[in-house]
């Protein structure tokens, strides 16, 4: 009887399985939901990943599309608004019906759209920096974990190389990654001797625009005669008016380092970066980085957005990367359908901008290089130190006791991506 069971279960998922494919492979295009900003603080940062996803389906659509099907970008502007966000990946995934999305930046507005592309059993791939403790199984984070940017930027800030510093300023917009990053890195912190006091935190809602009295009180704390470095986790426009601010109150790079994880080519191109120069940025990729595959990423880019002067960035690479891997696996499993691309995602490599190849882990986190960059007064960022290879990013941060214990691994049958040991799945007990 449990073995008619087992055959009839078997059966019957191979039906649904086989509707969802045919379901998907019946449709005239293959659609790509595109879910970011074009309005509102963040739109600095992230109407150029909407201009990268519609350069990368065009490119692949030039090549013939995808299973032998048109790619089709399905665009919506989530405004900055995070509840938004939420509505915005609901139309995308029950309306417009798109095989996969691409999209977000700030980690209020993933989580914002996590609990909706559960539910509806949908695949995004986030291509941003963002805090770690968290691993889903409908959710790819192409972005820098924890381990793979802040963790080797604030290490590289404590070597000789980097300063020495003693004092750290941790300075944040007021959301999620802000908040959870900085908690890591003061448990970092702590584990290496550094004193509560000689930490200072702060942080100001988005589109935050007078800093004097902070970038003065930060001046201030750096006078205690022990080196000093700033960790901004500041997203969206309010960087503007800080950088901008920093150069008024004549704080240099050999005085007050300030590294930033939310500042790219993009965020700089506004400014007039000659009093930052020196100041850092920790990423996995930079424009000025010599590579042919770069080379020829750069040159695609300006072809297609028709002006010489737009930059490169960190997150561009990410949806470079997340989109090629995808697109990878659904070839080979020959279909769209989500639960069979994301088996065929694990293990996925694919050439990053740097050198090297980037892979797809079953966490959901890819392995990738770490760079650290020095501004330069031309707007771009000069490779100061790098890793020796690639670092796999980590889902859950060795550095908070609740996580240092957890695993994520979403492979068959160890489904699971907060267990304290993998859990072994089965359809009937």
């Amino acid at each position: 009887m449990k073995k008619n069971l087992l055959s009839l279960a078997a059966a019957g998922a191979f039906a649904v399985s086989t509707a969802f494919s045919g379901a998907a492979n019946a449709a005239d295009t293959i659609k790509v939901g595109v879910l970011h900003s074009l309005s509102g603080t963040m739109a600095i940062s992230e109407t150029t990943l909407k201009d990268t996803m519609l350069m990368l389906v065009d490119d692949l659509n030039r090549k013939g599309g995808l299973l032998g099907k048109k790619v089709e970008a399905v665009v919506v502007d989530p405004a900055s608004n995070w509840p938004l966000f939420a509505e915005k990946m609901r139309e995308l995934l029950s309306v417009h019906k798109v095989d996969v999305v691409f999209g977000n930046w700030t980690s209020v507005s993933r989580k914002s759209v996590l609990p909706v592309v559960e539910e509806l059993n949908g695949l995004l791939f986030y291509p941003v920096q963002y805090e770690g403790e968290e691993s889903s199984r409908n959710v790819f984070y192409t972005g820098a974990a924890p381990n793979q940017q802040a963790i080797p930027a604030v290490k590289y800030l404590m070597s000789e190389d980097g300063g020495e510093a003693k004092r750290w300023v941790l300075l944040g917009t007021d959301y999620v990654y802000p908040r959870t990053t900085n908690k890591i890195l003061r448990a970092f912190l702590t584990s290496k001797g550094v004193a509560e006091k000689d930490i200072m935190e702060n942080y100001t809602p988005f589109g935050h625009s007078d800093w004097q009295t902070i970038v003065a009180e930060v001046k201030k704390f750096a006078s205690a005669g022990k080196k000093t470095a700033v960790v901004s986790t500041i997203n969206g426009d309010a960087n503007v008016p800080f950088y901008k601010e920093l150069g008024n109150q004549g704080i240099k790079a050999e005085d007050i380092p300030v590294v930033a994880f939310s500042v790219g080519e993009e965020e700089l191109a506004g400014l007039d970066t000659t009093p930052l120069v020196g100041h850092l940025a920790a990423w996995n990729y930079f424009m000025s980085v010599e590579d042919k595959n770069n080379e020829a990423f750069i040159k695609k880019w300006h072809a297609f957005i028709k002006d010489e002067k737009r930059v490169t960035n960190d997150p561009m690479e990410a949806h470079y990367i997340g989109f090629n891997m995808w697109v990878q696996a659904v070839k080979q499993a020959g279909t769209t359908q989500v639960d069979a691309v994301r088996q065929a995602m694990y293990g996925q490599k694919f050439p990053n901008l740097t050198g090297g190849v980037a892979v797809m882990n079953t966490n959901h986190h890819l392995s990738k290089p770490v760079l650290i960059g020095e501004i330069q007064p031309d707007g771009q960022f000069d490779t100061v130190w790098q890793t020796d290879g690639v670092v796999k990013g980590d889902a859950w941060s060795d550095f908070i006791p609740e996580s240092a214990k957890l695993t994520a691994d979403w492979t068959f049958p160890w489904v699971c991506g907060n267990c304290t040991e993998p859990k072994f799945k089965t359809l009937i007990n």
